[in-house]
């Protein structure tokens, strides 16, 4: 287990790289979008996300301000013909969506974790006490 506290956007970036928020090196998850029970490395609980569908509504948001405007904008200034547009952006929104909606549902358990919502409110109280513990230890030394 780590000494000290982690950042949120610490968890939320180890998260993201799929990696448990409070050691950084376990995987979160067991497959693509499960999230593991417990880190490998650490042992930290992760059963209690609930994450649900706010990753696949951030997905959707961030994907289809990249894409419309880039459609549009072919759109305005070549005028391909329909089929090529449903050729080249159906894969385009498909491979994007896919490959941020692990990375996505990752920070968003690491911002349960480090903010200690749902189930995770006894890990924070219990980093919370270490960290306490330890910065008097610190001043005891100094």
């Amino acid at each position: 287990m780590t000494t000290g506290s982690v950042s949120l956007g610490k968890a939320m970036w180890r998260g993201f790289r799929g990696k448990c928020p409070n050691c950084g090196e376990g995987h979160m998850f067991g497959r693509f979008l499960k999230v593991a029970d417990a880190c490998d490395h650490c042992g930290e609980e992760l059963f209690h996300q609930r994450a649900d569908d706010f990753p696949a509504y951030l997905v959707m948001v961030v994907v289809g301000h990249i894409v419309v405007p880039a459609i549009l904008a072919i759109e305005t200034a070549y005028a391909p013909p329909v089929w090529l547009q449903l050729a080249v952006w159906l894969p385009v929104t498909l491979f994007a969506s896919l490959a941020l909606l692990q990375p996505t549902k990752g920070a968003i358990v690491g911002l349960q974790w480090q903010l200690g919502m749902h189930g995770f409110e006894a890990s924070k109280l219990r980093r919370e006490a270490g960290a306490l513990v330890l910065a008097k230890a610190n001043t005891r030394t100094a």
